[in-house]
């Protein structure tokens, strides 16, 4: 660049020194001297390299964001992953001063989002709500167009709701251990339903019977609705939800609640134990929402978007919002959540082989 800039200074500068020493001028005339035309493409080609050299380096230091973001929804509007974008796009946009625009991409289990997702530009304007299906059960079971992991920047976790083991009203039993020994004795009186072959509330209750020895079987649903329709029909005796969806048919005394896949006891159960309480150590499922990017997006982007959440979950209103839905807030740095997402999709996949779960 000094020699290219040396050549234009000499072949710019070298036909006014040749006047000069040849002819008197006034001062003044010097303005009006004419530029030989070798001179003047020289220069111009010289402007134009400098201003766009200037004009790129203001875009790459232009303040993220500089436009709307878009944050991508894996589930059709009105879902609960939808529920939590609206919620946090709306906090983002009043700390960052940009509008982040809900883009809900259904179908696949959220396969699809996050392959778009993954190939989208890395520069921090097409994020994702990553969740327990997407980052953690789904890869577990069946093959991904996508890894949870390589493919994605992980930003930060946002919060999640423990599972909540529920019996009908007809299996006559109060606590875990009376339904780990009626299950047990009656073996082909405990049916369990699910939302699907792979989901969470399959693999947990996968999970609990590899650590229990009971031996009731999955009846698979297309959705947890139609599960605890089919329980209060008597059809099915045992569910295994997210906190949120079992509340409703708790509180309506309906189905009983045995215990909690959480560390500690729900302020909105605060009479159900959890697992390890209940003798069950290390028991785990959490229905999880954080957000993704695709891979290598800068680290100033992340910091800043990370940031962003971190204060935004420390909002009381929004953590009123959370507790509506049964949400407990989980800050964590963009490290911490790229490593619960690789822990989640081993613990996940570990599950699935020893129970021989795969989805088509």
């Amino acid at each position: 660049m000094g020699d290219e800039l040396s050549f234009v200074a000499r072949n710019i500068a070298l036909p006014v020194l040749v006047k000069a020493r040849t002819e008197t001028y006034h001062p003044a005339m010097k303005l009006l001297m004419p530029v030989r035309p070798r001179g003047a493409l020289l220069l111009g080609a010289w402007l134009f390299a400098g201003a766009l050299f200037i004009g790129s380096t203001a875009s790459a230091q232009e303040p993220y964001p500089g436009r709307p973001v878009k944050l991508i929804a894996p589930q059709a509007p009105g879902g609960g992953v939808d529920l939590v974008a609206r919620i946090i796009a709306e906090r983002l946009r009043l700390a960052m001063g940009q509008a982040f625009v809900i883009e809900n991409e259904a179908g696949a289990g959220g396969a699809i989002a996050a392959q778009n997702t993954a190939r989208a530009a890395p520069d921090g304007y097409t994020l994702m709500i990553g969740y327990v299906a997407t980052h953690g059960t789904n890869p577990a079971v069946k093959k991904s167009p996508y890894d949870p992991v390589r493919d994605f920047t992980a930003i930060g976790m946002l919060g999640g709701t423990p599972n909540l083991l529920v019996v009908s009203r007809t299996v006559p039993v109060e606590t875990l251990a009376q339904f780990v020994a009626y299950a047990k004795a009656n073996p082909t009186k405990v049916d369990y339903g699910t939302s699907g072959v792979g989901t969470l509330n399959h693999l947990v209750m996968e999970q609990f019977k590899h650590a229990s020895g009971v031996p009731s079987m999955a009846v698979a649903y297309r959705s947890i609705g139609q599960a605890f329709t089919d329980a209060m029909s008597g059809h099915i005796q045992v569910i295994f939800p997210g906190l949120a969806a079992a509340l409703p048919h708790v509180r309506a005394g309906t189905f009983r609640p045995l215990a909690l896949t959480s560390e500690q006891r729900h302020p909105l159960l605060p009479k159900v134990p959890t697992f390890k309480e209940s003798g069950y150590p290390g028991f785990n499922g959490l229905t999880w929402y954080g957000i993704v990017g695709p891979a290598n997006l800068p680290a100033a982007i992340v910091t800043r978007l990370n940031s962003a959440i971190n204060a935004a979950l420390a909002d009381p209103d929004l953590r009123k919002l959370f507790a509506a839905q049964a949400l407990e807030p989980m800050p964590m740095t963009s490290q911490q959540f790229a490593d619960y997402i690789a822990a989640e999709v081993q613990h996940w996949t570990a599950v699935a082989r020893a129970s021989h779960i795969e989805a088509d």
